[in-house]
């Protein structure tokens, strides 16, 4: 996974509790579908979890617990 996209939407979702890739992206300026292979990245990972699973488009994800304290742990060794 790109170091870029993987700040991104670490950065989106520690200011937003709920992220979709489309809303990512147009926030990022990046391509719906370069945040939607991230997502699923992190998904596959256990960092975030899709609240409708059950939907093939316009998914929703937050952070699980286990992504919290990865954001955590970055965030205490940048500062």
């Amino acid at each position: 996974m790109s170091v870029d996209r993987r700040l991104i939407i670490t950065e989106y979702l520690k200011k937003h509790s709920i992220g979709k890739a489309s809303d990512i992206a147009q926030a990022t300026r990046r391509s719906t579908q370069n945040m939607s292979r991230g997502l699923k990245e992190f998904e596959d990972r256990g960092l975030i979890e899709c609240l409708n699973p059950s939907k093939s488009t316009w998914k929703k994800y937050m952070l699980t617990d286990a992504g919290r304290n990865v954001i955590r742990e970055m965030d205490g060794k940048f500062i």
